[in-house]
């Protein structure tokens, strides 16, 4: 809730900063047909908020991906025109001392409010800052990591972190020295004053003083549009699936209703206190998610560590049936590779050999103590094994049919010959989701020794993982028992 919560204000801070901008622009443009206040401005926020109805609705390919690589080229169009036709060795100086100057001091810089100094104007948009962006973070890392799915976290770091920290550097660097240049080399004082009336339209005084004015301002205007529904849409999705427990697949009706809300939300906060209302409600509901953000790193932290422990564990391990390793069954072996079993012989494996072993092992794990249970799920095509030591499951092997398409190996007509449409396995899953291999063509004794192989590693795991242990020594007595904690609940 704090996170939707969060995330509705954030947007909404955006849509009304970015409103006054594209109405000052309008305004640059046509200043009799468009004038600037609070009314054009909730005028513009319903236009553009229906502009992102119909990119949500159209989705995320067709509508958001589209609509963004739209946004990235207008803005890299206009960064790289300021700088050809602007001071552009000037810019380049610029850059490299502004970033270094900026990283050298960047502790100093980050916590400074200027908490000794009359002006409070740094202190007071340094907290407005740290607020937006964690009100935005909940939205932007979701949305991130879900375009993101399958990349590594190095892969993560550098397409998320360093190339966009690299391109707002050299964003800055252009448009800000730009204008500086002209202040201290063309003489343009004017653009001070300017800029302190009014800051929506510094942009467009800048442009003033640059070749093709009226067509890259135009294109400026469309420009902080697209910001605005890119923020809008892809926001709204983020919501979306927020409310409905992770879902990406929720009715029209639903993605709808939150894209209104934000627009409804920045034009309430615009109507009632302009700047300083945007300002005060990304503050207060970034504060409660702040503590969450907090709790998120250490859990982060702990997930890394345990999946270091559990992939420790993994290595090295070998699911070829043992009796084709021996060095006269590479025939066989062949054989295994390249069979293509139907789906009847998959599942007659499944409720036939995996069954009678998972039986056998359940009959020895009762008399050492544990509590077994093994089913056969008809609804999902699954045999599975539990092993139990008190309320709760604590280890689970299942074997589950699977289907996926032919293999890309297979040409055209080797495909046609095969007898199904679609390729079958007996995949092997344990509590923490598919283990990507296949059992189907293990005899009874390796499937036996496959069960064993993989509680042991869950043994092993809790042993080196020690704050993945899910339960906890205590005496009572002189007797030592095992009490369930609350780590691994699910």
């Amino acid at each position: 809730m704090f996170a939707i919560v969060g995330t509705m204000f954030g947007i909404a801070t955006s849509l009304g900063l970015s409103v006054a901008q594209i109405n000052a622009g309008l305004n640059y443009l046509l200043p009799e047909m468009v004038p600037v206040n609070t009314t054009v401005q909730v005028i513009i926020i319903a236009l553009v908020t229906a502009a992102a109805l119909v990119s949500v609705l159209a989705g995320m390919d067709k509508g958001v991906k589209r609509l963004s690589i739209l946004n990235m080229v207008l803005a890299t169009a206009l960064m790289l025109f300021v700088f050809i036709v602007g001071p552009s060795i000037f810019i380049l100086n610029a850059f490299m001392e502004n970033t270094g100057s900026y990283l050298g001091n960047i502790v100093e810089r980050t916590f400074s409010l200027q908490a000794y100094q009359s002006s409070d104007w740094i202190g007071s948009w340094t907290l407005f800052i740290f607020a937006w962006t964690i009100a935005w973070a909940p939205f932007v890392g979701l949305f991130i990591a879900k375009i993101s799915r399958g990349r590594t976290i190095r892969e993560f770091v550098l397409g998320v972190m360093l190339v966009p920290t690299l391109f707002t550097f050299f964003w800055f660097s252009v448009f800000g020295d730009t204008a500086l240049h002209m202040i201290m080399v063309d003489g343009y004082d004017a653009l001070i004053s300017e800029v302190q009336n009014n800051q929506a339209i510094a942009l467009f005084k800048l442009l003033e003083n640059l070749p093709f004015t009226q067509i890259v301002s135009s294109l400026t205007v469309l420009l902080i549009i697209t910001f605005f529904v890119t923020s809008s849409d892809s926001g709204s999705l983020v919501i979306d699936s927020l409310a409905a427990g992770g879902r990406s697949d929720t009715p029209w009706w639903q993605r709808s209703f939150w894209v209104i809300t934000e627009g409804a939300v920045a034009a309430v906060l615009l109507i009632a206190g302009g700047l300083s209302a945007l300002q005060t409600a990304a503050i207060v509901s970034a504060l409660p998610f702040a503590i969450i953000i907090l709790i998120s790193t250490f859990g982060m932290w702990r997930a890394l560590r345990i999946e270091g422990h559990r992939n420790q564990s993994l290595a090295n391990d070998n699911h070829l049936p043992p009796h084709l390793l021996k060095l006269d069954a590479w025939r066989d072996r062949i054989d295994y590779i390249t069979n293509q079993p139907t789906r009847d012989k998959v599942l007659g494996y499944i409720k036939g050999t995996v069954l009678s072993s998972m039986h056998e092992v359940a009959e020895k794990f009762a008399e050492t103590g544990w509590l077994p249970d093994v089913n056969y799920d008809e609804v999902n095509n699954r045999a599975v094994l539990e092993l139990r030591r008190g309320d709760n499951v604590e280890f689970w092997y299942e074997v589950r049919l699977s289907e996926h398409e032919i293999p890309d190996y297979y040409t055209e007509d080797m495909a046609n010959e095969l007898p199904q449409e679609h390729h079958h396995r007996a995949e092997v899953y344990l509590r923490r989701g598919g283990q990507t291999y296949d059992l189907y063509g293990y005899q009874s004794e390796s499937v036996i020794n496959d069960i064993i192989d993989q509680f042991e590693k869950y043994l092993h795991f809790l042993n080196v993982s020690p704050d993945s242990l899910p339960w906890r020594m205590q005496e009572h007595d002189e007797d030592i028992t095992l009490e369930q904690g609350s780590v691994f609940d699910k």
